[in-house]
C-alpha cells in the first residue's frame, strides 16, 4: 500500500501544479493568457500524464470521487479507499502549499481566489448555487462513467489514459464559468485553505455534489456491465 499512496500523492500534488498552477499564473499573464481553453488542456495533461505515469501502480484515481465511485462499482476494494482519499488530500495540499510559495515571490501578487471553485460570487461566470450543484453532479458522473468505460476489460487497451484526459479537458472547457470546475473534492479542498475568499465555506458543496456524480455512475456502470458478455 505505500508505493501506492505515495503514487497517489505525488500524482495529486502534479494535478494541482499543472491544473490549478496554470490557472493561478499563466492564464492571466499579459504576454500569454492561455485563458479557459489553456487551462482546461492543462488539467487534462496533468491528469493524462499521471495516467501513464503512476497508473500502473495505483491506478492513477487523483480525486477522492474517483476512488468513490470505483469502489461502488465493484472495481475498487473499500479497504483502501480511507487511504486513498487521505494520500489524494495530503498531495493536492501540498501542491497549493508549493503554488502559494512560489506565488509569493511576485512582488505585487495578490491571491486572491487562488483558484478556488465557488457559486454565487465566487463563480466566474456568478452563477447560484443549483446551478453549481447540477453542473458538478452532472460532470462528476460523467468523469467516473468515462473512467470506468476507458479502464474496463472490453475497451481497447493502452488508450486510456488519452480517453480519460480528453475527458476532463472537455468537462473544464463546459465547466470553468459555472464553479470554477471542481469534480474534486481534494482540488477543492486544496485551493479553499489558501483562498483569501469564502471558498471555505462553500467547499462542501464541492464533496457532496462529486460523490453524489460518482456514486450514481458507478451503480448506472455496475448495472450496464451486467449486460457486457464474458
Amino acid at each position: 500500500m505505500t508505493n501506492k499512496f505515495l503514487a497517489e500523492y505525488i500524482g495529486t500534488l502534479w494535478l494541482i501544479i499543472g491544473g490549478c498552477g496554470s490557472a493561478m499564473i499563466s492564464a492571466n499573464y499579459p504576454e500569454l493568457g492561455i485563458g479557459v481553453l489553456g487551462v482546461s488542456l492543462a488539467f487534462g495533461l496533468s491528469v493524462l500524464t499521471m495516467v501513464y505515469s503512476i497508473g500502473p501502480i495505483s491506478g492513477s484515481h487523483l480525486n477522492p470521487a474517483i476512488t468513490i465511485g470505483l469502489w461502488v462499482s465493484g472495481k475498487f476494494e473499500g479497504k483502501d479507499v480511507p487511504y486513498y482519499v487521505l494520500a489524494q488530500l495530503l498531495g493536492a495540499i501540498s501542491g497549493a502549499a508549493l503554488l502559494y510559495v512560489i506565488l509569493l515571490g511576485k512582488p505585487d501578487v495578490v491571491i486572491g481566489s487562488f483558484a478556488a471553485n465557488g457559486y454565487g460570487e465566487l463563480s466566474p461566470g456568478k452563477y447560484e448555487l443549483p446551478s453549481a450543484f447540477l453542473i458538478e453532479v452532472i460532470m462528476s458522473f460523467m468523469l467516473i462513467f468515462i473512467v470506468l468505460g476507458a479502464t474496463c476489460e472490453l475497451a481497447p487497451k493502452g488508450i486510456s489514459g488519452l480517453s480519460i484526459g480528453l475527458g476532463v479537458t472537455l468537462i473544464h472547457l463546459i465547466s470553468i464559468p459555472i464553479t470554477n470546475t471542481s469534480v474534486n473534492p481534494a482540488r477543492s479542498t486544496s485551493q479553499a485553505i489558501f483562498s483569501e475568499t469564502a471558498a471555505m465555506e462553500q467547499l462542501w458543496l464541492f464533496w457532496v455534489a462529486p460523490l453524489i456524480g460518482a456514486i450514481i455512475a458507478g451503480l448506472m456502470f455496475k448495472i450496464l456491465s451486467m449486460e457486457i458478455p464474458e
